[in-house]
């Protein structure tokens, strides 16, 4: 309660998912903050109270948030539960205390939200910071009829849904919750926290994917904060020394001025070395400007790479989310660009969109491969979210969207048991009108399969051989694995069968990724606990050599035959793992390694057929044990593809040695 009867005391919730222990800064509360500070016609009315920015025990969060006489909470789909099951106690121990929300979660139309809620006063649509100081300067009085932006049940028990507040175009007068000091506080009570930011250039999207809710403000104009504001939030995060940094545009790179930010990442990060990563999504229709922004920020060790998003090559399945890709041929040409500056590329794909089929999407991911992407396909699970185009039940209806409750868990994220039985959930699709619920279980595993042995470079080297020397499609390839007979191949059939289970379970509400207490106590997607699972159980030798047997049986050329045991036994070598500490060299019957590094650039020239000895360095990168291989190689590696060793190539055509 308050400690003066003229202060209004103020909580504030933005609950974020940890990653490995470390946590974002809430920068959307943080905003409503700064905002009344700066603005109110009396700040000094008002006092903040130590912002909920983590997952607690909801009776330690309740707690935290007893003073409070006004409590705001930012919702999405990964803290809505948590965030109203505190509001919910709350309101029972102090009925006079004023219940917010707003954010993403909040539907549009709130009337079923209010009613199924009804301890929550105050939901709050669109941009919050304008909307949000209105509503305390009316408190203790509460007189919103005229406030444009928010829903309420008024005491008559009628729903009550003001017009839409219409979005700034001007934002210079939102000060930075950075600058402005708002975070202070929060990290000098919080000495041992390892902060993460996020970094917010500008707001809206012209995009209108059906999948998406950017904010709120999709197939909008996109507005921006003050340069000189943004770029010293770059000089706060350096000061702060946080390591990694998120920007929050829908399309980094769509304006022109974004390459001057880029630049000024680039030289606070050359003169202080912070941020250590700078993590942006790239405009959707890639452009010159995008790949500059791109090729700067990859210079100055800000970005392991530059994302080409597709999320499919269906024109069917592009058409009904209303998404507006690049062709091939230009995603091709913007591999071969980034590949020439030597950058990394990731491209997305989203499984279970309408219009996509099985056939369309084994297809389209085979295509992209072929095209040149051999650093990462992120494959996305299809989520309903509650105000995109998606969500409306015509839409569903429409396109007999098939949908479960299904666990959210972390990439990579530890299990967060508070304790108190409170979970969340998205709403994931797992089958349309175009993909029944046995082809929407191929397509996961045929993703897990490609991502197995292509992404994380299990069998890539084999792959890209048999693709160019005896021109078999990506796709007929993979698909020879899940077709396989267990009762021959054991090894590749657990495989198959683990990741069919694991799409099963999904469909009934399980979560997206594999939790394994004694692989560092993390969530793993399933292709990575499986290469984990090969190497820990000793059994990638039988793993090669079952790989090997199926691809032989898919050419009949004795000579390419030869050249795949090479291919086979090279991949093999270079696989890293833990425990190895001395260079080894292998004997090959062609130059296969440097066959290899021009299949990567998409010309490879036909191996040469002359005795090759190859030198794999493994003395270089040593993991005495399974936790940091797991750590240093499986799980960092996810992004940046580093899962072979270093390797020369030594003594060629050795005179007499054969």
């Amino acid at each position: 309660m308050s400690n003066r009867a003229d202060t209004v005391v103020v909580g504030l919730a933005q609950i974020n998912i940890g990653f490995s222990g470390q946590f974002y800064l809430p920068l959307s509360v943080g905003f409503l903050q700064a905002y009344v500070e700066a603005t109110a016609a009396d700040p000094a009315r008002y006092s903040f109270l130590s912002p909920l920015y983590k997952r607690l025990h909801v009776d330690e969060s309740v707690r935290r948030m007893q003073a409070a006489d006004i409590a705001g909470f930012s919702v999405y789909v990964w803290n809505v539960e948590i965030s109203l099951a505190i509001a919910e106690r709350l309101k029972a121990a102090r009925p006079e205390c004023l219940i917010v929300f707003g954010g993403p979660h909040v539907p549009d139309n709130a009337e079923d939200f209010l009613r199924a809620n009804r301890f929550v006063d105050v939901a709050v649509h669109g941009e919050g910071e304008y909307t949000f100081l209105q509503l305390i300067e009316a408190y203790p009085g509460n007189d919103w009829a005229a406030l444009p932006g928010i829903s309420f049940i008024d005491q008559d028990g009628n729903l009550q849904r003001n017009p839409k507040r219409s979005r700034s175009r001007d934002l210079s007068d939102i000060p930075s919750p950075y600058q402005n000091g708002v975070f202070d506080n929060l990290i000098a009570a919080n000495p041992d926290e390892e902060w993460l930011a996020m970094w917010e250039t500008n707001r809206g999207c012209p995009f209108s994917c059906t999948y998406c809710d950017w904010g709120s403000a999709v197939a909008a104009k996109v507005n921006a904060f003050e340069f000189e504001q943004v770029k010293g939030d770059l000089e706060w995060f350096a000061e702060h020394r946080v390591e990694f940094v998120f920007c929050c545009d829908a399309n980094f790179g769509l304006l022109p001025r974004d390459v001057e930010l880029a630049h000024a990442a680039a030289a606070i990060r050359a003169r202080t070395g912070y941020p250590k990563a700078l993590s942006v999504q790239s405009t959707k229709n890639a452009t010159n400007r995008a790949f500059e922004t791109q090729k700067i920020l990859a210079e100055a060790g800000l970005g392991k790479g530059a994302t080409i998003s597709l999320q499919t090559t269906s024109p069917v399945a592009l058409e009904k989310v209303k998404r507006d890709n690049i062709s091939v041929d230009s995603f091709s040409e913007l591999q071969r660009r980034f590949s020439a500056e030597g950058m990394n590329t990731y491209t997305d794909f989203i499984i279970g969109l309408p219009g996509e089929t099985l056939d369309s999407f084994c297809d389209g991911v085979a295509n992209v491969i072929e095209k040149g992407q051999h650093n990462r396909i992120q494959f996305n699970n299809c989520s309903v979210l509650p105000n995109s185009e998606m969500g409306n039940p015509d839409y569903i209806a429409e396109n007999r969207l098939e949908l479960v409750d299904s666990a959210i868990v972390n990439l990579h994220g530890s299990l967060d048991d508070c304790g108190d039985g409170i979970e969340e959930s998205q709403r994931m699709i797992v089958g349309t009108a175009d993909l029944s619920a046995d082809d929407w279980r191929a397509v996961k595993s045929y993703a897990w399969i490609v991502s197995l042995f292509h992404f994380d470079k299990l069998l890539q080297i084999p792959l890209l051989l048999l693709h160019f020397e005896a021109g078999l499609p990506f796709r007929q390839m993979i698909e020879a694995f899940l077709d396989l007979d267990a009762a021959r191949y054991p090894v590749l059939g657990e495989i198959r069968d683990f990741f069919d289970a694991e799409a099963r379970s999904l469909q009934g509400g399980g979560p997206e990724l594999v939790f394994s207490e004694d692989w560092l106590g993390v969530y793993w997607p399933a292709d990575e606990h499986t290469f984990i699972r090969l190497s820990r159980d000793g059994k990638l030798d039988a793993f090669y050599a079952e790989a090997g047997a199926l691809f032989g049986g898919l050419i009949d050329d004795l000579e390419l035959a030869e050249m795949l045991g090479d291919a086979l036994a090279l991949n093999r070598a270079m696989i890293k793992q833990p425990g190895q500490s001395d260079d080894i060299d292998i004997d090959l019957q062609s130059d296969m390694l440097a066959y290899y590094r021009a299949a990567l650039s998409g010309r490879p020239p036909r191996p040469k057929r002359q005795p090759v000895r190859c030198r794999i360095e493994r003395s270089r990168e040593v993991w005495a044990d399974w936790p940091s291989w797991m750590q240093e190689v499986v799980w960092y590696g996810h992004k940046s593809g580093a899962y072979l060793y270093g390797n020369v190539t030594v003594d060629t055509a050795l005179a007499g040695h054969y």
